[in-house]
């Protein structure tokens, strides 16, 4: 029996992974392929580390990252300033794979991260889905701006037509990512109770069901600060900051901002709720971001008891 626990650092890129064990100090590195990330699991398997870490890296991870936590190894994928903080915390501010590797092992066994389990290939395909039309938007986006910034009329007929073709696209992926929620019984029936609140339609409630798979399972608290809408505070001696909201899922938080925004307008609870804040002083910035937090604890209260909306699902704040 092993004595000394051992934590496993993986630094992925496309054509390698860069791996660390800290205590033990052992590095190697072997290529990003499914005969060595077999290879790697026997090995790992054997090491029996407490956890292995990895960075999200646009999902360049997820192969590695499945295969070991498919043989039962503890695995934990993080995002990744959370990582270089850390390194930046502990003087280390060389960069290299193999040092990547050697502080992420460092990370797991001082911060010791929560294992949670990994998307299914289903989930993985909506989340792929769900980022493809996230990008298709910022293309027509990046094209409207161009549009509206040359005089030229052939690059603007060449624009028009481009924009029209990515809006082709983007019906496209919301037609397959429609496709993907309605076939699921499970993503359906979330979809029907998500989407029965005033303010929240099929973009937020597709983001919802592929990137917060904890929604319903996590305490108000929470869900609050997973999304990044937790107000925290900026406290240093008898000085007070001003509280502020950072971190957590922010590709879910611009959609959760959108839908506030409608929220606002029509649904009771939400209107209400702003109205009040504003009634007492509050800028208009700080009563919408307290909305986001309260339309996230009541759609993840709705997840947890199974509810659909009703005008008094007025959940304390």
């Amino acid at each position: 029996m092993k004595d000394k626990k051992e934590f496993v650092g993986i630094d992925v890129s496309k054509g390698s992974l860069d791996i660390a064990v800290h205590p033990g100090g052992e590095r190697w590195r072997t290529c990003n392929n499914g005969k060595e990330i077999r290879a790697l699991t026997k090995r790992l398997k054997g090491l029996s580390p407490e956890i292995v870490v990895l960075e999200a890296t646009g999902g360049l991870e997820m192969a590695v990252a499945s295969a070991l936590a498919a043989e039962g190894l503890p695995v934990a994928v993080i995002n990744p300033r959370q990582v270089r903080d850390f390194a930046r915390a502990t003087g280390r501010l060389a960069k290299t794979d193999s040092i990547d590797a050697h502080v992420l092992a460092h990370f797991a066994e001082a911060v010791k991260p929560e294992v949670r389990p990994l998307k299914g290939e289903e989930a993985q395909e909506l989340s792929a889905l769900v980022a493809r039309r996230r990008q298709v938007l910022e293309m027509i986006g990046a094209e409207q701006n161009r549009l509206g910034q040359t005089a030229s009329e052939c690059i603007r007929k060449e624009l028009k037509e481009h924009i029209v073709w990515l809006e082709k696209r983007l019906r496209d992926v919301d037609g397959n990512i429609d496709t993907a929620i309605r076939g699921s019984s499970v993503w359906r029936v979330k979809d029907d109770l998500l989407r029965s609140v005033p303010g929240v339609g099929k973009v937020l409630s597709s983001m919802l069901i592929a990137e917060v798979p904890e929604l319903g399972s996590l305490n108000r608290q929470q869900v609050a600060a997973l999304i990044g809408v937790a107000p925290l505070n900026r406290d240093s001696g008898l000085m007070k900051g001003k509280r502020s909201v950072w971190g957590g899922r922010a590709d879910v938080r611009k959609v959760l901002y959108m839908a506030t925004l409608s929220a606002v307008r029509c649904n009771p609870v939400i209107r209400a709720f702003y109205r009040r804040l504003k009634d007492n002083g509050k800028e208009s910035k700080v009563a919408l971001t307290a909305c986001m937090r309260k339309l996230m604890v009541i759609l993840n209260s709705m997840v947890r008891t199974g509810e659909t909306w009703r005008y008094d699902h007025a959940v304390p704040s």
